[in-house]
C-alpha cells in the first residue's frame, strides 16, 4: 500500500523540495556531474565502485580533463559576461555569481585555477585583461569583449 502513494508520501515530497536549488560545492562530483545533498551521500558516492572506475579512467589522462574543463569554464564565463552583463564595469565576483546560477555549470575546482582571484590574475598574465588599478581589470582589445571590467575580489 505504501508503494501506491509513492510520490505523495511526506518523504517523497521532502526529497523533491530538497533536490531543488543549488547545493554546497564541496558535495559536487564534477566527474559524474552529480550533486550530493550531504556529506554522507557524497562519502557513499565516492566510495562506490562506479565512481572509482570513472576516477581511474580520468586519472590516466588527468591533464586533458583539467584542460578541457578549464577551456569550457573560460568560454562559458565569457559568454555569460557578454550575454547578460554586456559592456558595463562589473566586479568579477558578480560575473561569477551570475555564471554559477546555472545548475550545470563547470565548477572552478575542476579547472586549473582553484579560486576566482587566481583566475583573474591568469587572465591578466595572458593579456586578456589589463589592470586598471589594484583591484579592477579591463578586458583588452585583444579580446572580443573589449569594454567589460573585472575585479579580483
Amino acid at each position: 500500500m505504501g508503494k501506491a502513494r509513492g510520490f505523495l508520501t511526506p518523504k517523497a515530497i521532502s526529497n523533491r523540495i530538497k533536490s531543488k536549488g543549488l547545493q554546497k560545492l564541496q558535495w559536487y562530483c564534477q566527474a559524474y556531474q552529480k550533486q550530493c545533498r550531504n556529506e554522507n551521500g557524497f562519502k557513499c558516492h565516492i566510495l562506490s565502485e562506479s565512481h572509482r572506475r570513472q576516477i581511474l579512467l580520468a586519472g590516466e589522462n588527468l591533464g586533458k580533463y583539467i584542460a578541457d574543463y578549464s577551456c569550457k569554464f573560460h568560454s562559458e564565463l565569457f559568454s555569460t559576461l557578454s550575454r547578460s552583463l554586456g559592456r558595463k564595469h562589473i566586479l568579477a565576483n558578480t560575473v561569477y555569481c551570475e555564471y554559477i546560477k546555472d545548475r550545470h555549470h563547470i565548477h572552478m575546482t575542476a579547472t586549473r585555477c582553484l579560486a576566482l582571484t587566481g583566475y583573474v590574475r591568469w587572465l591578466g598574465s595572458q593579456d586578456k585583461i589589463m589592470n586598471l588599478n589594484q583591484n579592477f581589470y579591463n578586458l583588452s582589445n585583444r579580446s572580443s569583449f573589449s569594454h567589460s571590467v573585472f575585479s579580483s575580489i
